[in-house]
């Protein structure tokens, strides 16, 4: 059997677990996918300690993303991004990824948003900006970075090609004249909240919110309210996870299962 796991603190919110659990059962898999909460200063121990016994791979979230850094031998969008949530264990080492990235990309393009060419407005600079901001620019977007702490987007905005930083203060000009808006921040979730007003919100927008909890936020709520087209955070979270998957495995992953399970536990 092998073994896949995720490693954070907490770790008793996570729907992961389900996620991969499906695919497992779907391909008839002889896996099992379980959860490891380590103390904060033992995420190091805790991926060799995997390593030692075998675990064929993991996942990783907070606050853990840049501490396993040290310990694995990151590539080339992890290193870039400053952040590994998916560590592969079949190797000669351990190696990094970050399936962020790639899985906001593969849930905008399941909603046929072009990318290639759009004008992008990222909400927040934290570790799901940065990974959202080099997708979007890998994939051929102009990247505008709005965060409360200006200094931040800018920093930002100088490592991401064809980006530039912002404060809050610009969203309602940024979000004017721009095809994609994510928010890439925690403002809407578990309450009524919006980072971007909803008078700067328009209907040739596109726009994704990586809060789950509610899956329809008040930002989601306001786009469509003007015609926009809304992508929920569970479609990032799912693909992700399905990035996460076909790297471990090699195999498409069954990607309407994983969803069917992560959406009934919402």
């Amino acid at each position: 059997m092998q073994v896949f796991g995720l490693l954070g603190n907490p770790v008793g919110h996570s729907l992961s677990p389900p996620m991969h659990e499906a695919a497992y059962d779907e391909l008839g898999l002889d896996a099992r996918y379980v959860t490891f909460e380590p103390e904060p200063d033992d995420a190091e121990a805790a991926v060799c300690g995997a390593d030692a016994l075998g675990i064929a791979g993991l996942n990783v979230t907070i606050p853990f993303k840049q501490d396993v850094l040290s310990v694995v031998d990151p590539d080339p969008m992890a290193e870039r991004i400053g952040a590994v949530n998916t560590i592969d264990f079949s190797g000669t080492e351990p190696t990094g990824h970050n399936t962020d990235a790639t899985g906001a990309m593969r849930a905008l393009r399941d909603h046929d948003v072009p990318i290639d060419g759009a004008r992008a407005v990222v909400v927040g600079a934290g570790g799901a900006g940065r990974a959202v901001s080099f997708g979007l620019a890998d994939a051929g977007a102009t990247v505008a970075i709005a965060n409360r702490t200006e200094s931040k987007a800018t920093d930002l905005a100088e490592a991401v090609p064809d980006a530039s930083g912002h404060g809050l203060a610009d969203l309602e000009s940024l979000v004017a004249d721009a095809d994609v808006l994510i928010n890439a921040t925690s403002v809407g979730m578990e309450e009524d909240a919006t980072p971007v007003p909803a008078e700067a919100l328009h209907g040739e927008l596109a726009v994704m919110d990586a809060v789950y909890r509610p899956l329809e936020t008040r930002l989601l709520e306001d786009a469509a309210a003007v015609g926009a087209r809304t992508v929920d955070g569970a479609w990032m979270l799912l693909y992700q996870g399905v990035e996460a998957f076909e790297l471990w495995t090699g195999r498409d992953a069954p990607v309407d299962e994983m969803n069917e399970a992560l959406r009934s536990r919402l």
